[in-house]
């Protein structure tokens, strides 16, 4: 009985609530009545909810998913935690219906889209974070739990506020921008419809801001303010739109009634200042009591309960007086008591005036009630409002304390820092000691300063470290001293306020205690004189008075909690002064420490300076030993058989001149400075290097070069050596090195540059400025005289074909098509080649055009010339040699020659702009592919060529079958003849070659600057 029971129960209790769900999401565009969604809230889950909206047509009426997105916002809201796990499953469907309202782009379909999103950022919300309830109230103090204490923590969840405020924000924004804003659209149904789910909004943004302020100053607190400058824009941008929107709906006559919106701060809070805190006010959301029941619906049920009640006590009565038999059979008046006819009608008479007596009476008490019942919802309402003013002022009297706690835990550990400061202090002083201890071995191995100079050096550092070390702690502990003596004067400045703060509100809230006193008592004697009214409100006096008593609880704890506070500021107090006074003491002994410490650091870089020029010397003194022993090496007779080129004179010459001016730019610097010298030693060492060398290979260059320019050249580095150590002498002396200059140097290295200029190779009869030109004219030369040779080809290919048959004719094809095979290889080489010199003249000729480039490589040019001739010949002469051997004229052998002489012009052309192209270059790999494709195409045609002769040369066998003994002993003769006049021959035509390659490799010689001894010419 009793299952059966609670299951009859559960299913009256299911059907209420599908009526309700049906009612409050409907297809008609008026605001869902609050009570439909009250008796919504009472499921212990969302199981009913879902079952009854998926039948629901959510995704055809934009009107009722509107309606839902509401109902389901207050049941997240205000509904029981376990709406959120019923509700996960169905995220997805939410995604759904909002991707499809989405496609719409006005009405409600862009509403439901906006909203949808903002329900399922909302549920993931809740889910990443369990901690926050549906209605997003916590504490200071749950808050600070949900971090965990990590900083990362906290500033991800100000990440998810952030994006949760947005979503609100936007459905804010697109609501009102959807509103007609030139009428009253807050007092008609749609409106209201439009308007309604604002409520829930106005209450998530108004937690949502406060607890994104509180986190914000909490990460300030703990990270740097640059890296928090995003959160910092992010939150002024949503600051603005939420008091916008908070301002344009409290101007809104629907709001006026149902909500009291808080209005934000002028000025957003400053987060780089942490005293701001104590200054921000939590926005605090009020929802009147008659707002949360709009609808006189529940009074109404209760004056027709009451007229029903009435009506059943004046049936009883009438059945009474004149018996239940009257109802039964009215027609039988005889029956009733022997009354008369008169006196029945003069009864009935009495009765209607006693009933319309009663039903005035009825009416008085209805009213009576009814207005009873508002003046109590009134003062309810004004107590609840003045509850949730005393809360948030207990709220903000907790806050202040946790803000003091704060601020002394800042001022213990600023102490501390302190007395960290003092055995940093003490740590120097033990370094300066080992310091001192250093700087007397360093005067026991002044004897080896030569080969310990960089041990010095690292020390002088050391000391320098130290001494600037030294001076930031002392401004540290003076930045300290002025900051503990500003935070005290804070401190006590707004412990004072804060006080009188607390004193005043505590005496605000006794008054305010008396009076809700009072007004219970008279409520008390009111709530007497209707005994149904004070059984509906008895359990919502008694929460109040438990409130009160909760609130003179907290006053007294605030009393406590302010005296504390008090004896923990007198005991700062004293604290600070004592830290003063030690501070005092210590910057005083480490003031006269520190002055000590500057009077040895000067004596130090005094005999540093010392040791450095005494380094100076040393090198200088090397630097001419060098350039002596290039002088000496000039007069040595065993010198006379080096040799050098022009070339490497001038790269040397160039070096040395670079290093002049670097050498006199180190010597400006160290007279500006002289606490640095290792710039001036590593330039002079160089200097004697570098000039030395340039004597050695100007002498060696002589070698080569004619008698005048030889004399000139050894005299011009004779008088370089005599400048070099002339303005070496100069630098060992203090006296003299201001006065050093090395032009005298640098004229002599010119002098010798202009010499090795003159010594330098001829290269072709050309202008340098019209080489460039002529690398293209030759690339574009040879690509055309290939192109030429290819259609030559193809029309010998073509004539054979039409005058050959049988062997002869395969002879040829295979020939020509060997051929036409190199000539597209060696196309395919040109075009690579075409892209690599492109490549090496971008990459080298930096702010230079490409003509000033080839001026300045004028023998790459040349030689890249010269071997583009030498393709574009040879591919000539390829297809003359085919024509002469399809028409039966020429050699087998001339093809041969021919392709031999194909693959040695393109391994120069490859190898002359391999010279200057970079080794990782993608078109230098090209161009290394296409010689190979080159070198297989020539052995192909070089294969096809001793193919074809050999099979003419079995068509053309021998026939001696008619030929008589001594006719062949007479041919054998001819033919042993012949072989020897061959061999004559060859071993002539041999010689020949040999002159002709050896004259060949004269004549280039001269072209490229070259006697005939292998000497250089002078120009």
């Amino acid at each position: 009985m009793v299952d059966a029971a609670v299951a009859a129960e559960r299913d009256a209790f299911e059907r209420g609530q599908t009526v309700s769900i049906n009612k409050a999401i409907n297809a008609q565009e008026v605001a869902v009545k609050e009570k439909h969604a009250r008796n919504i809230l009472l499921e212990f889950g969302a199981h009913t909810f879902w079952a009854v909206v998926s039948r629901l047509p959510l995704s055809s009426n934009a009107v009722l998913c509107w309606k839902f997105c509401h109902v389901f916002h207050k049941l997240l809201r205000d509904g029981h935690p376990n709406v959120l796990k019923d509700s996960v499953r169905y995220k997805s469907e939410l995604s759904d219906t909002s991707r499809m309202w989405g496609h719409l782009s006005e009405g409600y379909g862009q509403l439901c889209s906006i909203y949808l999103k903002l329900l399922r950022t909302k549920m993931e919300f809740h889910t990443k974070n369990p901690r926050f309830p549906g209605n997003l109230q916590m504490s200071d103090r749950q808050l600070d739990e949900t971090g965990e204490n990590d900083v990362n923590n906290f500033f991800q969840l100000t990440v998810e506020m952030f994006d949760y405020l947005e979503c609100e924000l936007n459905l804010f924004q697109t609501v009102f921008s959807s509103l007609d804003m030139s009428r009253s659209v807050s007092v008609t149904a749609s409106g209201q419809c439009r308007l309604a789910p604002l409520i829930q909004v106005i209450l998530d943004c108004s937690h949502l801001y406060d607890y994104t302020v509180k986190l914000l100053f909490k990460l300030h607190s703990c990270l740097p303010a640059d890296t928090l400058q995003g959160h910092r824009d992010r939150f002024l941008e949503q600051f603005k739109k939420l008091k916008d929107l908070f301002y344009r709906s409290s101007n809104l006559q629907y709001f006026k009634r149902l909500i009291q919106i808080p209005q934000l701060p002028e000025n957003p809070p400053n987060f780089l200042r942490a005293s701001a805190l104590s200054e921000h006010i939590s926005p605090v959301v009020v929802i009147p009591v008659e707002a949360s029941s709009p609808d006189s619906e529940p009074i109404m049920d209760l004056v027709e309960m009451e007229t029903s009640s009435q009506k059943s006590l004046f049936d009883n009565k009438f059945d009474d007086l004149f018996g239940s038999s009257f109802s039964n059979d009215p027609f039988n008046f005889n029956s009733q008591n022997g009354m008369t006819k008169d006196d029945k009608d003069r009864l009935i008479e009495q009765l209607h005036r006693e009933i319309s007596t009663l039903k005035d009476e009825l009416k008085n008490f209805k009213a009576e009630s009814h207005r009873l019942v508002q003046q109590l919802k009134g003062r309810i309402n004004e107590l609840e409002a003045e509850l949730a003013e005393q809360q948030h002022l207990k709220q903000q009297a907790l806050d202040e304390s946790d803000f003091l706690r704060t601020e002394l835990d800042e001022l213990k550990k600023r102490h501390e820092d302190t007395e960290k400061a003092q055995r940093s202090l003490t740590e120097i002083e033990r370094k300066a000691q080992a310091t001192e201890q250093r700087y007397t071995k360093l005067k026991e191995k002044y004897s080896e300063l030569v080969q310990n100079h960089a041990d010095l050096l690292r020390k002088n550092a050391e000391v320098t470290k130290q001494v600037t070390v030294a001076r930031q702690v002392q401004g540290d502990v003076e930045r300290d001293k002025k900051e503990l003596e500003d935070s005290f004067q804070r401190l006590s400045e707004q412990a004072q306020r804060k006080t009188q703060e607390q004193v005043e509100v505590l005496e605000a809230l006794r008054r305010e205690l008396i009076v809700s006193k009072q007004e219970l008592q008279t409520l008390r004697s009111t709530i007497e004189s209707s005994t149904q009214v004070e059984a509906a409100h008895s359990t919502q006096l008694a929460s109040l008075q438990l409130e009160t008593a909760t609130l003179n609880e907290t006053v007294a704890q605030r009393d406590q909690q302010l005296t504390d506070l008090q004896a923990e500021v007198q005991q700062l107090k004293a604290t600070l002064q004592r830290e003063k006074e030690d501070s005092g003491k210590a910057v005083e002994e480490l003031q006269s420490s520190l002055e000590e410490r500057e009077s040895n650091t000067q004596a130090l870089q005094q005999q540093l300076l010392d040791k450095q020029f005494a380094l100076l010397q040393c090198a200088t003194r090397e630097a001419e030993q060098m350039v002596q022993d290039a002088l000496n090496r000039i007069e040595d007779p065993t010198h006379v058989s080096c040799t050098s080129s022009a070339d490497y004179l001038l790269s040397r010459t160039s070096a040395a001149s670079e290093c002049v001016e670097r050498l006199q730019e180190a010597c400006t610097q160290y007279l500006s400075n002289q606490s640095d010298v290792s710039s001036l030693l590593s330039h002079v060492a160089l200097f004697g290097h570098l000039v030395g060398d340039t004597i050695v290979q100007a002498s060696a260059t002589s070698h080569m070069a004619p008698m005048e320019a030889a004399d000139m050249l050894l005299e011009a580095c004779r008088q370089c050596g005599s400048e070099a150590l002339c303005y070496l002498g100069t630098l060992k002396d203090k006296a003299s090195l201001e006065s050093a200059n090395c032009a005298a140097v640098r004229n002599c290295l010119g002098r010798i540059t202009a010499i090795g200029e003159d010594l330098r190779p001829k290269g072709l009869d050309i202008k340098q400025e019209e080489l460039g030109d002529l690398v293209d004219k030759e690339l574009a030369a040879t690509a055309a005289a290939i192109e030429m040779a290819a259609s030559r080809i193809e029309e010998m290919l073509s004539k054979s074909r039409a005058g050959d048959t049988g062997a002869k004719l395969e002879v040829n094809e295979r020939i020509l098509g060997s051929c036409t095979g190199l000539m597209q290889a060696i196309q395919v080489l040109v075009k690579a080649s075409k892209d690599l010199q492109r490549e090496i003249v971008e990459s080298g000729r930096g702010a230079a055009s490409p003509k000033e480039f080839y001026a300045r490589n004028s023998r790459w040019t040349e030689g890249l010339i010269s071997a583009s001739k030498a393709v574009g010949w040879g591919a000539t002469v390829l297809v003359d040699a085919a024509d002469l051997v399809v028409q039966g004229k020429g050699k087998f052998e001339e093809l041969m020659v021919c392709s031999h002489e194909i693959a040695a012009s393109t391994a120069q052309l490859v190898a002359a702009s391999k010279v200057k192209a970079d080794k990782d270059s993608a078109n230098l790999s090209k161009l290394q592919t296409a010689s190979r494709g080159v070198n297989q195409a020539t052995a192909r045609v070089v294969a096809t060529t001793k193919s074809g002769m050999s099979q003419i040369q079995e068509t053309d066998s021998m026939d001696f079958s008619a030929i008589t003994l001594t006719q062949i002993k007479r041919q054998e003769m001819d033919s042993q003849v012949r072989v020897l006049e061959l061999e004559n021959q060859l071993q002539k035509e041999r010689q020949r070659l040999g002159e002709l390659r050896k004259k060949h490799y004269e004549l280039a010689g001269v072209a490229e600057g070259w006697d005939e001894n292998g000497a250089n010419l002078a120009p």
